[in-house]
């Protein structure tokens, strides 16, 4: 596994490490639980999965616009400065749905694996320092920004389970 996902793994699995049942549902008011944290997140990188694995499906080279000033800088605040903003709404499709914690857990790691695979693969067809796929809110990414991405992503989350796990008793 890349090694920007490598350590996204290994912080989502010690931070779930003997989470309890009620740890799964801790949350800070108006906030996800640990539960939809990690759904949202299998979810995010199912759909990167899926849309690469299209994508390569269909042979020819990434479909890709310019991208626009907005998401340039949007990039360049994650990407590059490595500050992940708060309070964006999240698209629908990546929207928790009610998974129990660790039906969460499973998917978000099995996805984190399939994504890497698909990942990978697009790089071995289209290489790794042109854009592949376009991202929603960051417009064209390369592999390489694709991985970081999902780290940075993945890290932000991360940050909120431990913040409301913080202070619990442990099993």
């Amino acid at each position: 596994m890349d090694a920007w996902l490598d350590r996204l793994q290994k912080e989502i699995e010690e931070t779930t490490r003997d989470l309890l049942d009620s740890d799964w549902r801790r949350a800070p008011e108006g906030r996800w639980s640990c539960a939809q944290i990690l759904e949202h997140l299998g979810r995010s990188y199912g759909t990167t999965a899926k849309m690469l694995e299209l994508r390569m499906g269909v042979g020819g080279p990434p479909q890709l616009r310019a991208a626009r000033i907005s998401e340039f800088l949007t990039k360049v605040l994650i990407l590059n400065l490595e500050i992940f903003p708060s309070g964006a709404l999240s698209p629908t499709q990546v929207r928790p749905q009610g998974d129990p914690g660790p039906v969460a857990l499973q998917r978000a790691l099995h996805n984190l694996e399939r994504m890497d695979l698909a990942i990978t693969s697009a790089e071995e067809r289209w290489g790794s320092k042109q854009p592949v796929a376009m991202h929603p809110v960051l417009g064209p990414l390369s592999t390489g920004q694709w991985r970081k991405f999902h780290f940075m992503h993945g890290h932000h989350h991360v940050l909120q389970m431990r913040k409301s796990l913080a202070g619990r008793t442990a099993a």
